[in-house]
């Protein structure tokens, strides 16, 4: 089954708490993870950051949700059992656990207000934890400036683009100096080989490099063409870079033959920049930071 959303955890880890004992959130993590039938694929799937596998994000969440509510209380580090506050809301027999159930009690609804004066927020929909929001918000936010970046590449000039090119490689840590990655590209004269770059700063190899701006799709033909000046010149790694798209053809070609060559198209290109900070300027960052638990021990 599809790994179960953020509130669908509330009931379930509150059942689980009910047998008094106190319990680690791994423990409840393992438990629930059981109880879903979650497979380990699903129990393994990340976050968009890749930071936390996305159930132990959510059960987390359920835990500090109702911890927040008095349904859970932690008597100890790393430690979290069930209140009688807890007790008694297993006693009236639930059907289920959601906002508008733990906003009956005050303090959760000061924790939601974030301490401002309090208002209504029972009916406010929520389906992912606080943790998911943010990278949300974030993905959608880089989704956003790699489609404005994109085309902003693509109305550079021919010139211009190589130089783009000569930047994040030397960014991502091929060509060794930046001098010498751009003397390189643009020099060399093989049909289908726009130019060579150091693989590193010793130039134990080299890397053949195609960087095409491009309209329409990158079929097969032209990266068996990329390939072949690559047998030509004894290589065997080669970068194909282009601003549009490639056929599945064509990465399947280039996935089953014997030479490295690497497909980066318009999307990847524009998220490497991203991420090499090339054409872009950071605006604000934001911290999140968690208890540093070798702090506490005594």
């Amino acid at each position: 089954m599809p790994i179960p959303d953020f509130l669908s955890v509330f009931l379930p880890l509150l059942r689980f708490a009910g047998d008094r004992q106190e319990h680690t959130i791994r423990e409840a993590i393992e438990m629930l993870s059981s109880e879903f039938g979650l497979t380990e694929a699903e129990k393994k799937q990340l976050l968009p950051s890749g930071t936390q596998p996305i159930f132990d994000n959510r059960v987390s969440w359920a835990r500090t949700y109702m911890t927040k509510a008095g349904l859970l209380d932690s008597p100890r580090r790393g430690y979290f059992r069930i209140t009688q506050r807890g007790l008694d809301a297993l006693e009236k027999n639930p059907p289920k656990i959601d906002i508008s159930f733990l906003s009956q009690y005050p303090e959760f609804v000061e924790f939601r207000s974030h301490r401002k004066p309090a208002k209504d927020q029972s009916s406010e929909p929520i389906s992912e934890t606080p943790t998911e929001a943010l990278e949300a918000a974030y993905q959608k936010v880089r989704q956003n400036l790699a489609d404005e970046l994109l085309q902003t590449v693509k109305s550079c000039s021919p010139v211009f683009f190589e130089r783009l090119v000569i930047d994040l490689l030397v960014k991502m840590g091929y060509g060794g100096s930046r001098q010498d990655a751009g003397s390189a590209l643009g020099r060399s004269g093989d049909e289908g080989i726009d130019g060579i770059i150091k693989e590193d700063k010793l130039g134990l190899d080299v890397i053949y490099i195609q960087a095409k701006r491009w309209n329409g799709m990158v079929g097969r033909p032209e990266i068996q063409k990329f390939a072949g000046a690559l047998h030509g010149q004894r290589a065997k790694k080669g970068i194909f870079i282009t601003t549009s798209s490639f056929s599945k053809e064509a990465e399947e070609y280039a996935s089953h033959i014997d030479l490295k060559i690497i497909l980066i198209d318009g999307e990847k290109l524009a998220h490497l920049m991203i991420d090499y900070n090339v054409g872009v300027l950071p605006v604000s960052a934001y911290e999140i930071k968690k208890i540093d638990s070798d702090y506490f021990t005594e």
